[in-house]
């Protein structure tokens, strides 16, 4: 039976971001203006990215680092995985919505993809005001939007909430999601900060005899290194010794786990890396920013 028609609000839209449509397109495409497309991806597709979901004064920048590499002439559906922030689940969460709204015009659920998901047991459901106080899906919506104009009737969104998932959940995940990930028209979009560093986060790592800005650094880039690796398991191990506030972390292993599954050759490049502060002080806070692309060779 067909889902009742229910639209997600752009929420965050007019605070973390502008709400008016062409301010906001301007703004991305300036942000895509600055970048020079890499090309180490010449040979390969881009078929999955990492980029941040904080408010676009701080991580818009860096996010078109990560989507100017996508060619969206072949996208039919874009996968979207951002870490909970506001309900705790053991799962991944689908929206309990079909169409999510954006000043730059709304974007469909792909019903079919979510019903295969559904009849799988292993994804339950978000509501609809947790949906909307969630920011980590919404804040990639313009950009999605922006890099698919003129093609809005060629794709669709695949929303998914990840939750506090252990590393056996998310090899289930990573399994499930593998053939679309291998699909030809598939993209997936991973939402993630890297390092949350200050007592308001918990956390203040940092190495003897060096700026606290100059740790947290090499913090995230060991993070990224380990991720390129593209095993899992160097990932868990780093997270372990180090216990990195990277908010995303359950949608990267997500990642990681279906390309360890899959027959297909990948790789994994970041391309950007910023802070909103440079930590001079214990008494400073800084998010840390990271985009990436990953190429099916």
């Amino acid at each position: 039976m067909p889902r009742t028609k229910r639209q997600r609000s752009a929420s965050h839209s007019g605070s973390w971001y502008s709400n008016k449509g062409d301010e906001l397109r301007r703004q991305i495409q300036s942000w895509m203006d600055d970048v020079d497309a890499l090309s180490s991806e010449e040979g390969g597709r881009v078929k999955a990215i990492i980029a941040p979901h904080a408010g676009y004064a701080y991580s818009g920048p860096t996010m078109a680092y990560a989507y100017k590499h996508i060619k969206p002439e072949t996208i039919k559906r874009i996968f979207l995985l951002g870490p909970s922030h506001h309900v705790f689940s053991r799962a991944c969460l689908l929206s309990s919505c079909t169409e999510y709204s954006t000043p730059l015009g709304s974007i469909p659920i792909d019903e079919d993809v979510y019903r295969e998901l559904k009849e799988t047991g292993a994804f339950k459901f978000i509501g609809v005001d947790d949906d909307e106080d969630e920011h980590s899906l919404e804040m990639h919506l313009p950009y999605i939007a922006e890099i698919m104009s003129g093609r809005e009737s060629q794709y669709t969104l695949i929303p998914i909430v990840v939750g506090a998932v252990a590393p056996d959940s998310e090899a289930l995940y990573g399994r499930l999601l593998q053939k679309y990930l291998d699909s030809d028209d598939s993209l997936f979009v991973i939402s993630s900060d890297f390092c949350h560093w200050g007592s308001r986060f918990g956390y203040q790592f940092r190495r003897p005899e060096e700026e606290i800005h100059a740790s947290i650094a090499w913090l995230d880039s060991e993070g990224m290194k380990a991720i390129e690796t593209k095993r899992p398991e160097e990932f868990y191990t780093y997270l372990k010794k180090y216990e990195n506030t990277i908010c995303g972390r359950h949608p990267i292993g997500i990642l990681l786990q279906a390309i360890s599954h899959s027959n297909k050759e990948y790789s994994i490049q970041f391309t950007r890396y910023d802070r909103s502060n440079l930590v001079h002080s214990m008494s400073d806070s800084s998010v840390s920013y990271a985009s990436a692309i990953i190429t099916m060779m």
